[in-house]
């Protein structure tokens, strides 16, 4: 299968604009990175669709265009990645936002899916939603603190030992910034 060398992006806002087709696109590629080992949110695999849909229904469910955006990335017609942007509904942090679950299906690693995804996400928080930062949770041990620091992000702490993979396997929880935007 050939692909285009740049990813198409989409934003949705509302959970009407996810089709049942889309859903189980999403919820397919989250099995696919979490079980290649990515760290999108579920932290032992193997998962299956029962453990995932879920929890793609539920995020799904939260999109708003004031609080909660999802964007996707993809390659003639085929779902290549997907990140959420979330803003806090309350004032005295309104300000800013939180990316969560940034994946690229791992046949479309390598492909510039995830830089694209989060330059994207960043043009939305400053131009749409009026953001001034971003922060992230980012697990260590994976060179995430690297890709997120080619775009511009930066560590501002750890929880050490925050997570726990397996025994013997404890990593800590890299907090990132991106400010201004």
């Amino acid at each position: 299968m050939t692909h285009g060398s740049t990813p198409t992006l989409a934003q949705l806002s509302g959970a009407t604009e996810v089709t049942p087709e889309l859903r189980r696109r999403l919820t397919d590629c989250w099995i696919a990175v979490t079980n290649a080992g990515g760290a999108a949110g579920f932290p032992f695999p193997p998962v299956r669709v029962d453990d995932v849909a879920p929890v793609t229904d539920g995020l799904v469910d939260r999109l708003h265009p004031q609080h909660c955006r999802l964007l996707t990335a993809g390659f003639d017609g085929v779902l290549a990645g997907w990140v959420v942007l979330n803003r806090d509904p309350f004032r005295l942090v309104g300000h800013w936002g939180t990316v969560n679950h940034l994946q690229t299906h791992p046949d479309f690693r390598g492909r510039g899916v995830g830089s694209a995804l989060m330059r994207e996400l960043r043009r939305i928080a400053r131009d749409e939603l009026g953001l001034e930062q971003l922060r992230l949770a980012a697990r260590g041990g994976e060179g995430l603190e690297g890709f997120y620091s080619r775009l511009g992000w930066r560590e501002v702490g750890r929880w050490p030992g925050a997570l726990r993979l397996a025994p013997g396997d404890t990593r800590d929880e890299v907090l990132m910034l991106l400010d201004p935007l």
